[in-house]
């Protein structure tokens, strides 16, 4: 496929904004001011290597992702045609750096009436944040580049549908100027807070702050009556090949478990484990893979599954066996890779990856607002009737999971009354 590449000048007023096709890479760097987005797709998106230049973007990042890392998207574009990636170049003295990147994936919702479907974003199954790696110097100007770029390319859907993208103030704020000053709608669907770890605080403060001396001492108990059971110990490995082998055990763990049960364990689908073991695989080699596991006897009876975006750590997946279940092996786990991670000089914060702060990932106390969003960089008759019928359909959804939940409830307890509303039910989280 012929690349796709638009300069932008952040100078430009929306009247005036046009794209301009240029034929090569190295264009980008001919006018100071300019940001260019090159629209990677199909065989361009397999062949260029954007891991160095995406090390250096962490660095700088407004908000680092780890679900936008390019060891991540190469794994998941073998397995999906569809995958579109923004690469915005910006101009340097070495040569252009890299100023933001942003994965999607083509698709078209059953219950939406738009032809050519939207960009959604994450790209793949089993992602938790939608939001672009964007440089925090140019972060406006780099937005508003990808943003243009989507608008003006004629094979792409003029409707981007965000799942999860950060809503704290700085990215909010980005978002509303970039969209205002160019035009384009923004809708949001749902608003969430998720549980985080960011703290200057060593890992006995911490849970001092956070548990109470009951629970601590529960805590204490169970560890105490593992240990009565064999060799219990916490591994944290971070070397590829053992991150592989941990990795395998961890996929064994959970489908041992309930989610093995219901059919939601990665290995229940054999095209999505072939993407997660070579993701992991991936960000392994570059250092952003690691495994922390609780074993009794050198059996893991807890494992997490830790990625990593510059300073910033995201707990994945985790899994437990069910036989200890008494004992809160995933509690304990956590209060061990908690500890890890506060003293881990180059962590600054960790996202827990939850749909929202009802699991046991509440024990962090700090807090990510997320939102899921759309934007429309088309015809805006289109995006508002597009975002009526999402809306419609959310809320029907909404209803009938609470029905489903409630009427669950009255079979247990058959003197209940039965009460409707239109609140969403809370979303399981990925880490329970």
């Amino acid at each position: 496929m012929t690349a796709q590449l638009f300069a932008f000048d952040a100078a430009r007023t929306k009247d005036a904004r046009r794209a301009e096709p240029a034929a090569v890479l190295p264009m980008v760097g001919k006018a100071a001011g300019l940001i260019a987005v090159d629209i990677l797709r199909d065989e361009r998106l397999q062949a260029l290597d954007l891991q160095p230049y995406w090390r250096d973007l962490v660095a700088r990042a407004e908000t680092p992702n780890v679900f936008m890392s390019p060891a991540l998207i190469a794994a998941a574009a073998t397995a999906d045609p569809n995958l579109v990636v923004l690469a915005a170049w910006q101009p340097a003295a070495g040569g252009p750096r890299l100023a933001g990147l942003w994965a999607f994936s083509i698709a078209r919702p059953t219950h939406s009436p738009l032809p050519n479907g939207v960009l959604r974003a994450p790209a793949i199954t089993h992602a938790y944040l939608s939001s672009p790696v964007l440089d925090r110097d140019v972060a406006e100007a780099t937005l508003a580049a990808m943003l243009d770029a989507v608008a003006n390319a004629p094979d792409l859907p003029k409707i981007i549908a965000l799942d999860a993208m950060s809503a704290e103030p700085a990215a909010r704020e980005t978002l509303a100027r970039v969209t205002e000053a160019q035009g384009f709608a923004v809708r949001t669907f749902a608003t969430g807070e998720r549980p985080m770890l960011a703290s200057g605080l060593d890992a006995k403060s911490y849970f001092e702050a956070a548990l109470s001396a009951s629970t601590r001492k529960k805590l204490r108990q169970y560890r105490r009556r593992l240990a009565e059971k064999g060799g219990l110990e916490t591994r944290h490995v971070t070397t590829p090949d053992a991150v592989c082998a941990a990795f395998e055990r961890f996929l064994a763990l959970e489908a041992q478990g309930w989610k093995g049960r219901a059919g939601t364990a990665l290995v229940s689908d054999a095209k999505g484990v072939a993407v997660a073991r070579a993701m992991i695989a991936a960000l392994a080699r570059d250092d952003a893979a690691s495994v922390f596991s609780l074993e009794l006897d050198g059996r893991p009876i807890s494992m997490q599954v830790v990625l990593r975006a510059g300073v910033v750590a995201f707990t994945w997946k985790t899994a437990y066996d069910e036989s200890f279940g008494d004992y809160s092996p995933g509690m304990l786990l956590l209060e061990d890779y908690t500890a890890a991670l506060l003293a881990d000089p180059q962590v600054g914060a960790v996202d827990s990856c939850a749909f929202d702060a009802t699991s046991y990932m509440a024990t962090w106390t700090e807090r990510r607002r997320v939102a899921d969003v759309w934007i429309g960089v088309g015809p805006q008759t289109q995006f508002r009737l597009a975002g009526r019928l999402q809306g419609a359909f959310l809320r029907l959804r909404a209803l009938a999971k609470t029905l489903y939940l409630r009427a669950r409830k009255r079979a247990k307890s058959p003197n209940t009354p039965v009460r409707i509303n239109s609140k969403p039910a809370a979303r399981e989280s990925n880490n329970v």
